[in-house]
């Protein structure tokens, strides 16, 4: 979370030494999701105060499907009106409503299909967010890919009288993807949208670093009135108002397709998860107020320098708070969001949740007090989910693309069957890491693989009583068959010894045949 800066020679020559081992050209464009929430009033969410009494591991998130037949679902928001209500986008143009009581309506709320280019995978009607005073407004803000060249479009919605109204738009011909189409209003009453970096591989436009430019960026407008020609404003403290050249609607820059964004009810912080290139998935955490960050894009991905990248001098770059591996089954981080709902506070209260569009993992991130985060999966998610909403009340639900469906979230306290402790002995360029994995469960565990990640720049170089296998930065840890069976209540185990560019920290979590486990020192 913390900016680094990285223009000198010294620092350089380090990251390049980091890279040697890797690839020399980027790696090839993967999915970049699918057709790739409003502000929540604080005396809605309730029970922020307390404390999560679980730890990570300790996390089950499961699902319930609650309704069928939409047509591609993009993004789904709830008005705070008392209504109960969901309203979920589909990619074709229309807005369909959900209420718990009596399903998904068949008429849609409102259709602006005429006004949508949906061709390709990832154009259509993208995003949605509510007025805060919607209840009195009736007015929708909506983020979608207009026709004839597929430009990016925000505009307002008037359901009372059936008015599509384009506050702003932003040329998106070369490329059908990376079109970002986050909506969201922020705790300062301010509209925020996102837009990717204009598409293709490698940010061929240039334009996550680019101020001239509103691809790559997530923008701060008021849209509760007018200046001049514009039908909105541009809040007078956005970062780069007074630079030169520079859009003044930016409020952050380097991203490559920030799908979806949401902000923390309780502390205005800003959470981003930003689609990767090939090699790294990441989320983006900011405290308040943290306009005119660059998140880095195209000179890095992830945590990672980006062979062919633009890397203006000078720069600082804002890293990711939590990156993962599209090698462990994933393809495109689906960002979620905090949750601050009642029914499960004590379990997941302060916690941030996301997904990946194809590995359909959950991940559940939390601050740990230090600067750093807790981190652990906890389940999957139905498959290809691209988008997670909550109601007025904060309760978590998704929407998945294909077949198209509707699903109710749930946690519950699973204590974690497995336990990892770590030994770390480091110096110069290596590092030797001692594991010992405990059966925690009550039945035997027979034949084991346990999966972690490495950190930036780690490479094994032999290990024991494992047979592993090491893909990019993950690790697949095998029984080696003499240790194949762990009695309940046993141990066994294993390690590694790694050359590492720089950072020997051992890994941050483990999962057993699929399952979190506890992780110890």
């Amino acid at each position: 979370m913390s900016p680094r800066r990285w223009p000198g020679p010294v620092l350089l020559a380090l990251l390049l030494t980091a890279l040697t081992a890797l690839p020399a050209t980027a790696a090839p464009d993967h999915a970049a999701g699918p057709p790739t929430s409003t502000h929540t009033p604080a005396h809605r969410t309730g029970a922020r105060e307390a404390a999560p009494a679980a730890p990570l591991p300790s996390l089950s998130a499961t699902t319930t499907q609650v309704a069928s037949g939409l047509r591609r679902p993009t993004a789904l928001v709830a008005p705070d009106d008392g209504s109960g209500r969901l309203f979920i986008t589909e990619k074709s143009g229309t807005v369909r409503v959900y209420h718990p009581d009596t399903g998904l309506e068949r008429t849609p709320l409102l259709d602006i299909t005429a006004s949508v280019d949906e061709s390709g995978n990832e154009r259509g009607l993208l995003g949605i967010a509510l007025a805060p005073d919607f209840a009195d407004s009736q007015e929708v803000y909506l983020a979608y890919t207009a026709p004839p060249a597929g430009a990016v479009t925000l505009a307002r919605y008037r359901l009372d009288d059936k008015r599509l109204e384009v506050l702003l738009a932003q040329e998106h011909a070369e490329f059908s993807n990376h079109n970002g189409g986050q909506l969201a209003f922020g705790p300062d009453g301010n509209l925020y949208w996102s837009i990717g970096d204009g598409g293709g591989s490698a940010d061929p436009l240039r334009a996550g670093q680019r101020l001239d430019t509103l691809l790559g960026k997530i923008l701060r407008i008021d849209v509760s009135r007018a200046c001049g020609p514009l039908l909105y404003c541009v809040p007078d403290d956005n970062p780069f108002v007074d630079t030169p050249g520079a859009r003044a609607e930016i409020w952050l820059y380097g991203l490559r397709n920030p799908w979806r964004f949401s902000f923390d009810s309780a502390d205005g912080s800003l959470w981003i998860g930003d689609v990767g290139q090939g090699r790294w998935e990441e989320v983006d955490h900011l405290a308040p107020g943290r306009g005119g960050a660059n998140l880095g894009w195209s000179c890095y991905e992830g945590l990672e320098r980006f062979a062919g990248g633009t890397c203006p001098p000078g720069e600082e770059y804002t890293e990711p708070v939590f990156t993962y591996s599209p090698y462990t089954g994933g393809c495109s981080v689906i960002g979620g969001h905090v949750y601050r709902g009642r029914e499960y506070a004590g379990l997941v209260g302060g916690t941030y949740i996301a997904t990946d569009y194809c590995s359909s993992t959950v991940w559940a991130l939390r601050p740990d007090g230090t600067g750093g985060y807790e981190q652990a999966e906890i389940g999957e998610m139905p498959t290809q989910v691209t988008s997670i909403g909550t109601t007025a009340e904060g309760e978590f639900y998704v929407v998945n693309d294909l077949p198209g469906g509707l699903h109710r979230v749930s946690f519950a306290r699973e204590e974690p069957t497995c336990r990892v402790e770590r030994t770390v002995r480091a110096w110069g360029t290596g590092t030797t890491v001692d594991l010992t994995l405990t059966n925690t469960g009550g039945a035997p565990v027979n034949g084991w693989t346990l999966e972690f990640p490495l950190a930036l720049g780690q490479t094994v170089v032999s290990d024991w009583n494992t047979d592993l296998v090491q893909g990019s930065n993950t690790i697949a840890a095998a029984d080696a068959g003499h240790n194949a069976t762990i009695a309940a209540g046993a141990s066994v185990t294993l390690g590694y010894l790694a050359e590492h560019t720089g950072d020997a920290s051992p890994p941050p979590r483990f999962t057993l045949n699929g399952d979190a486990c506890a992780v110890g020192r």
